[in-house]
């Protein structure tokens, strides 16, 4: 019987274990299990990731540090990081407004339409990039819907600024109300219901109760966001008419010189895409780390 009790003593606490709980020998993997695995996770992470990023870096710095800022300084890497951090700062902030006024809507009301706005909001991640590039060529191209238009009023969409803020926002589209949807689920109804019963406005409620307890997952879905406009290629190549010095991104004047067989110059353009991925991860493991802390202070 006491055999019995030992086989299946998982999730009971063991005499003099202070009451934390023993895994059953059962239930634990072999060390050549946890050896392989652990190789296989490494070798997949050197392969594909660290290689790569080191592959980068390597051929950015290959003809010296003087090539390198030289290719960053010139006058069409300038246009294209000027034109890239536009984008961003135009999409990112319009992305936000929606995600956070969408995330609220679906996670703390009920309405007709709910569905389909959830769908609409999963759009982007089911259409591909360059499909949503052409169609802002066919509604606002010179022979689109709203070209004539456009053409009367001179006013100038595709191959133009505006065209790639619009390709921006669209593949941005989901990233903050993906991140805050599910967590304004999770939390519920419950403190908005408190405080709107303690008489706080709709308004007051938003930016004292449900904010607040969003903001890692709100700057998480920012940090998501920024990188993907930054680093977005295929709806932005559609609509840009790869103007050199107006119209590129980095990512395009990245391929053009490549293209063109400048590999330094190319790889040290792309070392600043590469960086910001470095950036990206750090500032998200940060902000989980912070997500975490906090739950654990509030988990009495």
């Amino acid at each position: 019987m006491s055999g019995a009790a030992s086989t299946f003593s998982l999730g009971v606490p063991q005499a003099g274990s202070g009451g934390r709980y023993q895994r059953n020998p059962a239930t634990r993997e072999a060390p050549w299990v946890r050896f392989t695995l652990l190789t296989l996770g490494l070798a997949f992470f050197a392969l594909f990731l660290v290689m790569p990023l080191v592959a980068v870096f390597h051929e950015a710095l290959r003809k010296g540090w003087e090539l390198y800022f030289a290719s960053l300084v010139e006058a069409d890497a300038v246009s294209a990081i000027k034109l890239t951090l536009i984008a961003a700062l135009v999409s990112v902030p319009l992305n936000l407004v929606f995600g956070v006024s969408a995330a609220w809507a679906i996670a703390k009301h009920d309405f007709r339409g709910k569905q389909l706005l959830i769908t609409l909001i999963d759009l982007p991640f089911s259409v591909s990039p360059v499909v949503a590039g052409l169609v802002y060529v066919l509604l606002f191209g010179a022979q689109g819907w709203f070209g004539p238009w456009l053409q009367a009023h001179d006013l100038k969409i595709i191959f133009a600024v505006p065209g790639i803020v619009l390709a921006t926002v669209f593949v941005t589209f989901p990233f903050v109300a993906r991140e805050l949807i599910p967590l304004m689920q999770a939390q519920g109804r419950d403190e908005e219901e408190a405080a709107t019963v303690l008489g706080a406005s709709g308004w007051k409620t938003f930016w004292l109760v449900t904010l607040p307890n969003v903001k890692w997952g709100l700057l998480y879905g920012v940090i998501l966001c920024n990188a993907r406009a930054m680093g977005e290629f295929g709806a932005v190549s559609v609509v840009s008419g790869h103007i050199r010095g107006q119209t590129n991104t980095l990512p395009l004047h990245v391929e053009i010189l490549y293209n063109e067989y400048q590999f330094a110059a190319a790889f040290a353009v792309a070392s600043l895409l590469a960086l910001l991925a470095l950036v990206t991860l750090v500032l998200k493991q940060f902000v989980e780390w912070n997500a975490h802390r906090t739950l654990k202070e509030a988990t009495p």
